[in-house]
């Protein structure tokens, strides 16, 4: 049998089940259940791990952090949400108020532009392509025409111009 792996006493068992009780995602729930059950019945790591289906290093990271810092180490912000957005999605669409504005008096507004704004907004520089998924996520799209199509041959262009001139002429 392994190291038996033990929780610090932070909490008492039942203000732990009263933070299980609470209305949250299944994986804060499940970090709660492998401190009960390392405060009630201190069992090896990887027995831990089997019980609640997850790896033997998340429970010895789990129970480290909460040994340290007490509860605080549980209540993260989990993963995805977004964590290392410059700006929440309300402020985003915010920022690009003001472009949309300039946009309906008829100010074309390049992509260099927009992150400097931004830059200055945020007060540290970004790169390129935080700006282009910036507008990507607000469904911001170049709207206008190409000047002409980018597989086009001119000299080709010129003779179909000089043949249909001679064609109408005929008529």
């Amino acid at each position: 049998m392994g190291k038996v792996t033990k929780a610090a006493n932070h909490l008492s068992v039942t203000e732990i089940l009263d933070r299980m009780k609470q209305p949250t995602p299944f994986w804060c729930l499940r970090r709660w259940m492998i401190i009960h059950h390392a405060l009630v019945s201190p069992s090896p790591a990887p027995e831990i791990a089997q019980r609640f289906g997850v790896s033997k290093h998340t429970v010895h990271q789990l129970i480290s952090r909460y040994n340290r810092l007490g509860p605080a180490a549980l209540e993260t912000p989990g993963p995805g949400q977004r964590q290392r957005a410059y700006l929440n999605l309300d402020n985003e669409q915010q920022f690009l108020n003001h472009l949309k504005e300039e946009a309906a008096d008829g100010k074309l507004t390049t992509v260099a532009e927009i992150k400097s704004r931004l830059e200055n907004h945020l007060g540290q520089p970004v790169h390129p392509s935080t700006v282009y998924r910036l507008l990507s996520r607000h469904e911001w799209k170049k709207k206008c025409p190409r000047p002409r199509h980018i597989l086009s041959d001119p000299n080709e262009q010129e003779d179909k111009k000089k043949t249909s001139l001679t064609l109408l002429n005929r008529h």
